[in-house]
């Protein structure tokens, strides 16, 4: 039964932090608006920005760098035939 005089306050207490918590959401306009941001990730991107599929190896940072001669590069003449 004591544990009834402990539950009470603590239960206040955390009612209080609660409504406290919901007037600063209120006064810091959270609530302004509900609608937009549950569509935004379903909007295409914008076509100035690209498609993240567009960037090009060079401008990523983990891409490797463009081989340079070997079999497949354009400086490096074919093999001649024997």
């Amino acid at each position: 039964m004591n544990i009834i005089l402990v539950l009470i306050p603590v239960t206040l207490l955390v009612v209080g932090i609660a409504v406290a918590l919901f007037f600063w959401a209120v006064s810091h306009q959270q609530f302004d608006d509900l609608d937009n941001p549950g569509i935004l990730p379903l909007l295409e991107d914008d076509p100035d920005q690209g498609a993240a599929g567009d960037a090009t190896p060079s401008s990523s940072p983990d891409a490797a760098p463009p081989p340079v001669g070997g079999a497949g590069s354009p400086d490096v003449p074919p093999p001649a035939p024997e």
